[in-house]
């Protein structure tokens, strides 16, 4: 049976959801015995370890070869956004106590796409996106809300890690976007994985930190990196190939409840009732504004088609 570009595109997207909800999970109990920078360094050499074998397997190694000057300037932009990015996303992970109450503000990310997108593209913004962009301020407010007197007390630690993330990867979602079908899913995977492997093993030298790791840390880090730097980034990149940024973050909202129901199983936390409701309100937000750009597009698809 033959699929559909767009049933790929979904069947990929629901992948990636499912693999990126678990590297939530893995990667907060590898952290927990792990610094920062050894857990880099032993997460993406086992990421790119399993690329590696992939594009052997594959046959898409002779894409390297294709490559021009240009397409490795993009690929050098993408990896230090990524750096930036996932750097970002692990230092929530470690700091915030539940990784489902990061996923719920990590919701916050396609406002920045969103506004990169008006800023560099010279999209528009329609209803349902204005809408969405508020729902999702309310519900990421609502879920890192604590209390306290001063802007620094009010808001959970770690939360500030999310929203650096979201700006880094609202950057590289744009850029990869525009050239997934140029580099292909799996250079692109891989070129990340070299990035962030390097920068891990950096930060090690630098810091002087000690390569040994325990078993615990160790075995998290094997399932995680398969589900992360393999999965997660090749069936995400395989989604917007065949179907719209927009579309893939309808089911990419939904990521937080998936991270909820692992985290209560795996270290018996479950969020506030308050941060459950703003998660909802934010996956409701992320909804509204790739509907927003779902219409947006068939305007313009009806318009080019009058012309």
């Amino acid at each position: 049976m033959t699929l559909s570009p767009t049933t790929k595109g979904y069947f990929y997207a629901f992948v990636s959801v499912l693999a990126t909800s678990n590297v939530y999970i893995f990667s907060k109990a590898a952290l927990g015995q792990a610094s920062l920078p050894l857990f880099g360094l032993y997460w993406f050499a086992f990421g790119l370890l399993w690329n590696v074998l992939y594009i052997t397997k594959t046959g898409k190694l002779k894409y390297l070869k294709k490559l021009q000057t240009n397409n490795y300037l993009i690929l050098l932009i993408l990896g230090l956004l990524e750096i930036g990015s996932t750097s970002f996303f692990f230092m929530a992970i470690s700091t915030v106590s539940n990784p489902a109450i990061v996923s719920f503000i990590g919701n916050i990310n396609p406002v920045f796409i969103t506004i990169l997108g008006v800023i560099l593209l010279r999209e528009r913004y329609n209803k349902p996106e204005i809408m969405g962009i508020a729902l999702i301020l309310l519900g990421a407010f609502t879920v890192s809300y604590k209390g306290g007197n001063t802007f620094s007390s009010m808001f959970m630690n770690g939360t500030q890690y999310v929203l650096y993330s979201g700006l880094f990867a609202g950057a590289s979602a744009i850029i990869n976007k525009k050239n997934v079908k140029k580099l292909t899913p799996a250079i692109m995977a891989l070129s990340r994985n070299i990035f962030l492997l390097i920068f891990s093993f950096s930060m090690m030298l630098l810091l002087k930190e000690s390569f040994f790791i325990n078993w615990y840390s160790l075995w998290n880090i094997i399932i995680g990196s398969i589900l992360g730097p393999f999965l997660t980034v090749i069936a995400g990149y395989q989604a917007i190939k065949y179907i719209e940024v927009s579309r893939k973050s309808i089911l990419s909202s939904t990521k937080g409840i998936v991270v909820m129901i692992g985290a209560y199983f795996y270290f018996g936390k479950f969020p506030e009732l308050y941060q459950i409701i703003g998660g909802l309100i934010s996956i409701i937000g992320v909804i509204l504004i790739s509907f927003g750009k779902i219409i947006q597009k068939k305007k313009l698809t009806n318009l080019t088609y009058k012309n």
